[in-house]
């Protein structure tokens, strides 16, 4: 998980985010999940912090803890993907959409 300072406006929210992250693991021993944080992946644009779930490669954009828990309880326990947060797949092409890509 990044938690940067771009994440948002000061950083403090991508950190509590992280702790947030560690209590919904932690609730759940049964979970085999190594959570590791970075300073920044650049592909947010400041508006969230950004959970990776590997191997699958899913990028999910979590505003929030709610955001944070149905990652934890839909995808690393049940296996189900958050489709509504994912905002980019590996190899899938480039974080920008292919009309921003020659811009950036």
């Amino acid at each position: 998980m990044c938690v940067g300072p771009r994440c948002t406006d000061n950083g403090v929210l991508a950190e509590a985010m992280f702790g947030v992250l560690g209590e919904q693991i932690d609730a759940r021993p049964e979970l085999r999940v190594k959570r590791t944080r970075t300073h920044c992946m650049v592909a947010c644009k400041a508006q969230a912090p950004v959970v990776v779930v590997y191997p699958e490669g899913v990028w999910y954009r979590c505003e929030d803890a709610s955001a944070i828990e149905r990652v934890v309880v839909e995808h690393l326990e049940g296996g189900r993907e958050v489709t509504d947060l994912i905002f980019h797949r590996l190899g899938s092409g480039d974080v920008h959409p292919e009309t921003e890509a020659s811009d950036v």
